[in-house]
């Protein structure tokens, strides 16, 4: 794998404690009844769980890209998905701050920066996973 890559996988393992400390204040908003609506709730669920899953997603694709042997090129799109575990993230978060929002802010559209970037860079994981495994065949 690509030093830089390396680099970018370990910093990412760090985030995750991020994403941890993020679980606990879901879990301080469950049992505590802090003061937040249920769109608030809702969104701080979604961003915490899509936040999770996309890291975990990220650092399978740049594994596997490396795995297979694909060109630096594809590798680097494994960034995307990364990225991507920021945005939507970002945008379920900051779309509902603020006391008692009753509609998404103009933040949401970070989640759909996100979601085009997510399917952008998986579009290209894929590819390159395929190209690798089309030129070891021979």
């Amino acid at each position: 794998m690509d030093p830089i890559l390396t680099i970018v996988a370990g910093a990412t393992i760090l985030a995750v404690i991020g994403i941890m400390s993020g679980g606990a204040f879901l879990l301080r908003i469950a049992s505590h009844g802090l003061p937040f609506n249920g769109l608030q709730k809702t969104f701080f669920r979604a961003g915490h769980a899509h936040a999770g899953v996309l890291v975990l997603l990220g650092l399978v694709s740049l594994l596997l890209t490396s795995a297979a042997g694909a060109a630096l090129a594809w590798q680097w799109a494994s960034v995307g998905v990364l990225a991507s575990a920021i945005l939507i993230p970002a945008g379920f978060f900051l779309s509902v701050l603020g006391q008692d929002p009753q509609r998404p802010g103009r933040a949401i559209a970070l989640l759909w920066a996100g979601v085009v970037v997510l399917a952008a860079s998986l579009l290209a994981v894929g590819v390159g996973v395929i190209a690798a495994g089309v030129a070891a065949l021979g």
